[in-house]
């Protein structure tokens, strides 16, 4: 059975019929379901011989009747839609860098009955920075081996005594200084001309991940911090650096980065940056509190 004929069937069990009512007279979700496989035909991209990438973010334009009338049943819809690519994918040997997704929006330009659909591909990102990194610790991060504290009553940089009080905000006074206890950095300095701590974080399709440490390294490989599966990323593409000011470096990659519009291997970053690796936008973003 073709994965369209195996769509029309789930179609028309859900919601008991409800979308047969919608689409009667109207736009026909087997032709959204058709035009979405066109799309996947016609931006498929080879990367290699076991690899034929095609985009996994679609968005189908209605007109402003269609729409108000699709709308309340998107979810369903958009589900329904993604499944028949994933089938549709899989029967062809398409793989994807993302999860699938499908929605719907409005398009005053377009007349009832017609549609349009846009896509694109947008790579998924895996936080790894291990028990430290913000999303380090749930179920089926990659977990990396813990530091080992040094012997003796004071631990190195980032390792406080197993029974230390909480570190002082400033010394107590008569105490210039305090101990080299107190004088540890408890984590990214202030921000030029600012008084509190600096948040500093990434964003890549959507997602957010914190840079909780004094590098991060981003690639393909398993062993970035944050992995990026993008084809035409490399293993260890560039590594941001939180100094002052903020930094990302080219760690010797295939294609490069772009930073702001500029091809570079080294470049300052600023809140708001936007950074190109591969197919991939990196927003970088930091804030003080």
């Amino acid at each position: 059975m073709g994965v369209l004929k195996r769509f029309e069937q789930r179609l028309e069990g859900l919601v008991n019929g409800t979308f047969a009512k919608v689409f009667k007279s109207e736009v026909q979700p087997v032709e959204i379901a058709g035009a979405l496989q066109r799309e996947c035909d016609n931006n498929a991209s080879i990367w290699n011989r076991d690899r034929t990438v095609v985009p996994n973010d679609f968005i189908v334009e209605l007109s402003a009747p269609d729409f108000e009338r699709l709308s309340p049943y998107s979810g369903q819809l958009g589900d329904e839609l993604s499944g028949l690519v994933r089938d549709y994918a899989k029967q062809q040997r398409y793989t994807f860098m993302g999860p699938i997704k499908v929605h719907l929006e409005k398009a005053e330009d377009l007349d009832t009955g017609l549609y349009r659909v846009r896509s694109r591909t947008l790579a998924s990102s895996t936080d790894q920075q291990g028990p430290q990194g913000p999303q380090g610790s749930g179920p089926g991060a990659p977990q990396r081996p813990a530091p080992v504290a040094p012997q003796g009553g004071r631990g190195g940089y980032g390792y406080p005594p197993a029974a230390a009080p909480p570190m002082p905000a400033a010394p107590p006074p008569g105490r210039p200084g305090g101990s080299p206890a107190d004088r540890r950095p408890a984590g990214p300095g202030p921000m030029p001309g600012g008084h509190g701590q600096v948040r500093r974080w990434i964003e890549i399709n959507g997602t957010r991940h914190q840079i909780s440490r004094p590098t991060l390294v981003l690639g393909r490989s398993t062993d970035a911090d944050v992995r990026i599966d993008d084809p035409g990323v490399s293993r260890r593409h560039c590594e941001i650096r939180t100094g002052t000011p903020p930094t990302i470096q080219d760690l010797g990659s295939t294609n490069g980065i772009v930073v702001d519009g500029q091809h570079t291997t080294r470049a300052t970053l600023r809140d708001g940056s936007r950074i190109v690796v591969g197919s991939t936008t990196i927003v970088y973003r930091q804030a003080e509190g």
